[in-house]
């Protein structure tokens, strides 16, 4: 079958994709920005990238119409716009309008258990976005799952923060609130066991792992695995923009994405039951099994796609990274060093692996206390780290930078900052001639970006130089 991925370069997405095309499937992926699509794909003779922004009804003439299977994967937990929800829905119209006119005969959307009267707000959006979806040319199939545990899924990585770095945590009255999540693996089996099965059309699906648990259950649990302590006592008198701060401050999530998640946390979200597991012959695992199943992803470093890559870790680039790519060099100011590289590929691997849990090489307490500093003004600090400590892709967030352009065959790595700055800036390294060449850019923004960089000049001196100094030495 042909099937097309939107949403190809988010969570769900990049893990769908390689079971399609294992399976003999040829896979288009829609995306915004080609820059963000991983390398392989492109050479991959079983997919075809398009750019398509379901925002643009017009760009959506780049998508084939010979398309059998849609797996409509959009959404952003932590848009910017105060208006999201009538973004979402306007993409779903956009959509609708589009495949309305091909020989698409089945679309899977991938939602969240909406049973509740009351609704956050990006649950509602979620089930306003299924109403739009709906049409009488191709049939609709909907899932729609509780929370969703896996390695590098929000959820999971904001648990694990909260778990491993707080022995004793005094907490928000809506870790009393009760879940049912479900393992990232079976909401895979479901989606994929989905495509072309007529006696899922037009129905829609609760699905969830077989436990009710509190978010505080799932601390403990968590906890349980990893072979930690812990103790929480709930409070009543937190609210929702206290919890937001606590969450930002405590984990490596954003402001944004903090409050989303507080304003969802507060809502059950139970699922109704259904005879799918039995249709699909599926049996989810438990909460536990889900755990341990993601941390044997992340100690054989195979994390296929996790949330920090994902744009609304930080929201600052909107997709748009061609943008970026050519660092500007009018206006600006830079910091250039270069050092005679002795061993190409030991440098080179030392450029891929920068940040993350192997620091800066040097002046790594510096780079903390400037993470620390963007948090205090609603940036996004250090915490969010990397998705790989070996590997990068164009797209990947490295601490509070963005990796806008990654060749290792061509030595060349681009980093654009998404911290909290009066202006742009850019960190380069690029092996040529035998030399290691580290460029630091910033286009100030007014007055306040000019001073901004004659204070923290003399830091540069003392980091870049010894920055570029153990990169290149054996």
């Amino acid at each position: 079958m042909k099937i097309l991925v939107t949403g190809a370069t988010g969570y769900i997405g990049k893990r769908i994709i390689p079971l399609l095309v294992n399976e003999g499937h040829f896979v288009v992926c829609a995306v915004r920005d080609k820059l963000r699509v991983h390398k392989h794909y492109l050479e991959e003779e079983h997919i075809e990238i398009v750019e398509a922004d379901f925002l643009n009804i017009d760009s959506l003439n780049n998508i084939p119409k010979d398309i059998d299977v849609v797996y409509y994967l959009i959404h952003s937990m932590s848009n910017t716009s105060k208006d999201f929800e009538s973004l979402e829905r306007q993409c779903a119209i956009n959509f609708k309008a589009y495949f309305e006119t091909t020989q698409v005969k089945q679309v899977i959307y991938l939602s969240g258990i909406t049973n509740e009267e009351i609704l956050s707000k990006h649950l509602q959006s979620r089930k306003n976005v299924e109403e739009a979806l709906a049409s009488k040319k191709y049939a609709l199939t909907t899932f729609k799952a509780g929370i969703i545990v896996g390695s590098g899924s929000s959820s999971f990585e904001i648990i694990r923060d909260l778990v491993e770095k707080l022995p004793f945590m005094i907490t928000p009255k809506w870790l009393n609130t009760k879940t049912q999540p479900i393992a990232v693996r079976d909401v895979l089996t479901f989606l994929n066991a989905a495509k072309n099965n007529p006696s899922l059309f037009n129905k829609s699906f609760d699905i969830f792992g077989p436990e009710i648990l509190t978010y505080k259950d799932m601390l403990l649990q968590f906890a349980q695995i990893r072979k930690l302590k812990r103790y929480i006592i709930t409070v009543p008198i937190m609210t929702p923009r206290l919890s937001s701060y606590w969450l930002y401050f405590v984990t490596s999530t954003s402001y944004k994405l903090a409050t989303s998640l507080v304003d969802s946390m507060g809502i059950q979200i139970i699922g109704k039951p259904s005879d799918i597991n039995k249709i699909l012959d599926v049996k989810p695992m438990t909460y536990k099994e889900a755990v341990a199943l993601a941390f044997e992803k992340i100690e054989q470093n195979s994390i296929v796609s996790s949330w920090k890559d994902s744009m609304i870790s930080s929201g600052r680039l909107k997709n748009s990274m061609h943008k970026y790519v050519n660092v500007p060099k009018f206006g600006c100011y830079t910091d250039y060093k270069e050092l005679p590289v002795i061993d190409e590929e030991n440098t080179l691997n030392k450029v891929w692996a920068i940040g993350g849990e192997t620091g800066w090489y040097y002046g790594t307490f510096l780079w903390k206390i400037r993470g620390y500093l963007d948090k205090l003004v609603g940036g996004i600090g250090l915490r969010r780290g990397r998705t790989s400590p070996t590997e990068l892709h164009v797209g990947d967030a490295l601490d509070f930078w963005r990796v806008i352009f990654a060749d290792k065959s061509k030595g060349k790595l681009l980093l654009y900052a998404e911290m909290r700055l009066p202006g742009e800036a850019w960190l380069e390294f690029k092996i040529e001639e035998g030399l290691l060449k580290q460029t630091a850019t910033f286009r100030p923004r007014g007055i306040a970006g000019r001073l901004y960089w004659f204070s923290v000049s003399p830091f540069h001196g003392l980091i870049f130089n010894g920055l570029i100094r153990n990169l290149t030495k054996k």
